[in-house]
């Protein structure tokens, strides 16, 4: 952990950053600008959250549902309400004791349409290599026969679309409207015949296809309307970093957000530029997904990551092993389909081979063609995202492992090159972080159905069951390296709400209630049925389940796709929807209240910064994105009836409820939260409560597995160690008061799942 990052300071330390007590994060978009975030701040101060976390704010390509397609960095977006409205909000959540975390994006930017809109890529595309804006980017020029190739054409280009407009400076493709597409001409080209006009560019327009395989400029994943930036040039980190930065100096932004921080060529190096230029007081943290054994480099000067680490733990508590396999057993003989690690190392063949075909030969070409299999098995074979250890480049230990598994005679020579080439580790690095995310997040997780609560960023399906022990061991490790590291349960990205994914993981409990889907595409089905379980009967369910699992066919890739789609097979996925919501079974409901309430609780009081997710304080079932980033549904009323003094009616004021009392008890009393100490049951059950203090005048109980409790008989006469003194429920209805050193825990819980007290 880092010094300016420690719980005390003395004069000789970095300032300490203003740690946040909790944050809310709210999806911008042009249906709710920052109008509507101003609005909602007199609520968000009402439920106890310290800091608003916003999406990101700088300009993006018009009309865009996130913000990550930015187009300039040196303005706040128009469309949300510029500038003047970014400051208006941050003066009405000051007044409100609330700051603003800013959610930035160093790695990429829009290719836009029009192109006009990315300035920097216009005037690259107009000058070439010569331009002051080339270093921005990550451009191959040599590998393109000196042009940038552009896949933005819809299909092969015609001669017949081409236009000059020597006046205007731009060459146009396409017939009137939306579709016709504007380049800028290189000087001098304008009157030459076409077929030597469009030689004479910088650039080439292609077809969009043609990206797979000719692509000469690094993008992001597999996206290549966002083109890389080269933030690790110092230039370029200060022209794309200059808004960001007058903004925290102003104390419009207190925390920021970096995106996709595995996508740098030199993370640690940024990360340490950032934060001289930020300064100690700017809380940040970084979007990293961490396998199981992986650890945050410690030399990082930031808080830590925003939570997915985190998440991964809480789901994994309230996931059985036992049903787990056996619903992965059903689900390989029903769908044929193979085990997990079959699947996940065939997918990851088929993104590197295919869908990052160029990024793979872009490798290859440092290396020549007798090692350009020794590079493709390492990438494969790679157990991290990407490592850092201390430098972009790979360590020795993860490359020996990984090298065991690529079996490749050739692997040492691409070992050595790795260790001493930071260039080419540096872009190795970046290819292996965007070949894990998309044959994991996006292709292996929608292949693999047998339980999609477990199908989560930064999860391991194959093994997703957390133990108590291991629960605690993380938490302690988070206490003691990263307490002011970020935490979470649903976010912008996560493919199922944590609601959503508490109602599927009961599953894994009962595995018989999945049944065995059939039909035409059992793989789909089994994707709907637990789909169709996890949201239930909300408003507009039918539409919603349509969209996503029109998404899990495609990103799946096993009979439609993105770049292929089988429009007879894909007009059948609405016959997978069910007329009305499959229904839990009264035990079932029961477990799944037990995991919402569970997770919810823990999530809270666990160390690190906790985040809430747009209406997530409440009951919130949403799917993959866009459903999960429509705008957010505040339940000011329902909170104001609680302080009003009505007591909770249902599990949506229950988690309400829950949630807000939390809230307030880390802003108000901060020194509560502070330590971890597991807390020790005995008895048949035992492995069925996970208990801890915090301070310790905070004591945490939370049921976990509770069907299977049930159905073996219940707490038995389990036991739980207490820590002495009395013990008031902050909530009425969680738990009972308790004394003592010890008590049962069906006692203590009185009847409830979960149980959270305050010792006075």
């Amino acid at each position: 952990m880092t010094q300016q990052y420690s719980s005390s300071t003395s004069e000789t330390d970095v300032p300490t950053p203003v740690i946040p007590a909790s944050t809310y994060r709210l999806q911008l978009s042009p249906a709710f600008p920052f109008a509507a975030a101003r609005a909602a701040v007199p609520y968000l101060a009402s439920l106890g959250v310290s800091h608003v976390h916003l999406s990101p704010v700088l300009e993006a390509v018009p009309g865009s549902a996130h913000g990550y397609d930015v187009t300039d960095h040196s303005r706040v977006r128009a469309e949300l309400g510029g500038e003047a409205g970014l400051r208006e909000l941050a003066a009405a959540a000051r007044a409100h004791g609330l700051g603003l975390v800013l959610d930035i994006v160093p790695n990429h930017m829009a290719v836009p349409a029009p192109l006009s809109l990315n300035l920097p890529l216009w005037e690259v595309l107009r000058e070439g290599p010569h331009s002051p804006y080339a270093r921005w980017f990550d451009i191959d020029w040599e590998a393109g026969g000196g042009q940038l190739l552009l896949p933005v054409l819809g299909g092969p280009a015609e001669p017949g679309a081409w236009r000059v407009d020597a006046g205007a400076g731009v060459l146009r493709y396409g017939e009137q409207g939306e579709d016709v597409r504007e380049f800028p001409l290189r000087a001098g080209t304008a009157r030459l015949p076409l077929p030597e006009l469009l030689a004479a560019q910088w650039y080439r327009p292609a077809w969009w296809r043609e990206a797979r395989t000719d692509l000469n400029y690094r993008r992001f994943f597999t996206i290549s309307d966002l083109i890389g930036v080269r933030v690790e040039d110092p230039a370029v980190f200060a022209a794309t970093h200059a808004k960001v930065l007058e903004l925290v100096r102003d104390g419009v932004a207190a925390g920021l957000r970096i995106d996709h921080v595995d996508g740098l060529a030199d993370p640690g190096e940024y990360l340490r530029r950032l934060r001289e230029a930020v300064g100690g007081a700017c809380w940040v943290v970084v979007e990293k997904i961490l396998a199981r054994e992986e650890r945050l480099p410690p030399a990082w000067p930031v808080a830590g990551t925003t939570g997915y680490d985190a998440l991964h733990r809480l789901d994994g508590l309230f996931t059985d092993p036992a049903g787990t396999a056996e619903l992965a057993r059903a689900y390989e003989e029903s769908t044929g389909l193979p085990a997990w690690e079959e699947t996940a190392g065939a997918a990851a063949r088929e993104v590197l081979t295919v869908d990052l075909a160029a990024e793979l030969t872009t490798l290859e070409r440092w290396t020549g063609p007798e090692a350009a299999p020794a590079v493709r098995e390492l990438l494969i074979a790679y157990p991290v995202y990407r490592p850092y250890p201390g430098g972009p480049g790979p360590s020795t230990g993860t490359l020996e492992r990984a090298a065991e598994r690529a079996g490749t005679a050739a692997v040492e020579g691409v070992r050595g090159l790795l260790l001493r080439d930071p260039a080419f580790a540096a872009r190795f690095a970046q290819t292996s972080a965007a070949l894990r995310a998309k044959s994991l997040e996006d292709r292996a997780f929608y292949r693999w159905a047998p339980l999609l609560s477990a199908t989560e960023v930064g999860g391991e399906p194959g093994a997703p069951a957390v133990a108590p022990d291991a629960f605690h061991a993380y938490c302690a490790h988070l206490e003691r390296d990263w307490p002011a590291s970020g935490t979470v349960l649903s976010t912008h990205d996560t493919k199922r709400s944590a609601d959503v994914r508490a109602r599927i993981a009961v599953l894994s409990e009962a595995p018989e209630a999945m049944g065995a889907p059939g039909g035409p595409d059992p793989q789909l089905g089994w994707v709907a049925r637990q789909s169709a379980l996890g949201l239930g009967e909300v408003p507009e369910r039918g539409p919603r389940l349509t969209a996503a699992l029109l998404k899990a066919a495609r990103e799946a890739g096993l009979r439609t796709s993105w770049t292929d789609p089988d429009a007879a097979y894909e007009a059948r996925i609405a016959d997978l929807v069910p007329g009305r919501a499959p229904g839990l079974p009264p035990a079932l409901a029961a477990a799944a209240r037990a995991n919402l309430l569970g997770a919810t609780l823990l999530h809270l009081t666990m160390p690190g910064v906790p985040e809430v997710y747009q209406g997530s304080e409440s009951e919130y079932r949403a799917l993959v994105d866009p459903d999960n980033r429509r705008p957010a549904v505040l339940p000011r009323e329902a909170l104001a009836a609680l302080d009003a003094g009505a007591a909770p009616q249902g599990l949506a004021e229950e988690k309400l409820a829950l949630t807000a009392a939390l809230l307030r008890l880390r802003r108000a009393r901060p020194g509560l939260f502070r330590g971890y100490g597991p807390l020790v049951a005995q008895g048949p059950a035992a492995q069925h409560v996970v208990a801890f203090t915090r301070s310790p005048g905070l004591l945490v109980a939370v049921t976990r597995l509770s069907h299977r409790l049930a159905v073996s008989g219940g707490w038995r006469g389990t036991r739980l160690a207490l820590p002495p003194g009395d013990w008031t429920p902050v909530l009425p209805w969680c738990g009972r008061p308790a004394g003592g050193t010890g008590a049962e825990v069906a006692v203590l819980l009185g009847g409830h799942p979960v149980g959270v007290w305050i010792h006075r």
